[in-house]
């Protein structure tokens, strides 16, 4: 610092004001400071100014995804990132990959890094062991799954709204031997999403009794399987709804691979790559995990910047879209 102090022409103090992002200095000094940074390659040791930066901020945030295998995960991520960076924040990331047990082991490095705030995604049965970290005033934001054990922000999408949409779409097209495949019935948003397949199916007068449930399905190789199952039995569905992305894509497998494609109605929630590329195209209920990401920076930050209103819930909308797979009529109508 003293050397680029030195090649600036200005105080070391101001040096650090400028590195710190303090107000009251000119634009001028601060391209000064920062051509000499960039000309002696200088990198500031951001856990010592830490030390002795008043607010003892890090300018670090910790993200707990569900998967980067799952494009959800990546476009919550980049969204986050976007955010943070505008901020000159650093992000730190991890996979939760629905294990409890990695859950509260990232949650910790984070925590052991001294982050400034937290934007995770959970699967532990309660979130509490976190109560001690509000207390202390570190923000938390829940996204996706809401928080259990503990009151603190969320930004989740409308999952039992969502499934309810896709399931009403396939009825209006005539359906009436659907068929649920879901992701683990521990995950709130697939119990959101079963819940609200089956009351729309009720709403409808559609018995549930005989309507196959298939849970536990978590990637495409279990969801195929699974698929392949249901068309071996004497009575196969004519309509499918697959209530995550990964488990979707297994379905489309089956039903390509049973030539099935064209006489089986299927509805996906959550978007899926390519899926407006295939024939028929794959009508899904959207969520916008951008938006998601987006709005879980923007409550952290707001939180840091002194928002102390009460707990906030954000709840993003799905978009229902409409590409051909789900408009496909029962087969005997034909």
């Amino acid at each position: 610092m003293r050397h680029v102090a030195a090649l600036a022409g200005v105080g070391v103090k101001t040096v650090s004001r400028v590195i710190n992002g303090e107000p009251n200095v000119s634009a001028a000094t601060i391209e000064k400071v920062n051509a000499a940074a960039r000309k002696l390659d200088y990198q500031p040791d951001l856990h010592a100014g830490n030390l002795r930066r008043a607010d003892g901020r890090t300018r670090t945030l910790g993200l707990l995804v569900g998967s980067v295998d799952n494009p959800f995960a990546g476009a919550v991520h980049r969204a986050v990132e976007d955010a943070a960076a505008d901020r000159g924040v650093a992000v730190f990331a991890s996979s939760l990959d629905d294990d409890p047990a990695r859950e509260q082991e990232a949650v910790a490095a984070f925590l052991r890094r001294r982050v400034d705030g937290l934007i995770l995604t959970t699967v532990s049965e309660s979130q509490a062991y976190l109560a001690p970290e509000l207390r202390r005033g570190t923000p938390v934001v829940f996204v996706d799954r809401e928080p259990a054990g503990l009151t603190s922000d969320s930004v989740v999408s409308d999952n039992a709204d969502g499934a309810a949409l896709a399931t009403r779409h396939l009825l209006e097209h005539g359906h009436r031997r659907l068929a649920y495949l879901g992701d683990r019935a521990g995950i709130q948003t697939a119990r959101e999403r079963r819940r609200g397949f089956l009351e729309e199916l009720g709403r409808a007068g559609v018995a549930t009794r005989d309507i196959p449930v298939v849970e536990g399905l978590h990637d495409e190789v279990t969801a195929r399987e699974a698929t392949l199952a249901l068309f071996a039995g004497d009575q196969p569905p004519t309509a499918i709804f697959s209530s995550q992305n990964l488990v979707t894509i297994g379905v489309i497998r089956a039903l390509r691979e049973l030539g099935r494609h064209h006489d089986t109605a299927l509805v996906g929630f959550d978007d899926v790559p390519l899926g407006d590329l295939l024939d028929p195209g794959i009508t899904v209920v959207a969520q916008h995990p951008q938006e998601i990401g987006r709005l879980a920076a923007e409550r952290v930050f707001a939180r840091l910047d002194g928002d102390e209103a009460p707990a906030l819930r954000t709840v993003v909308p799905t978009t229902l879209i409409v590409r051909g797979s789900g408009e496909l009529p029962p087969k005997a109508e034909r």
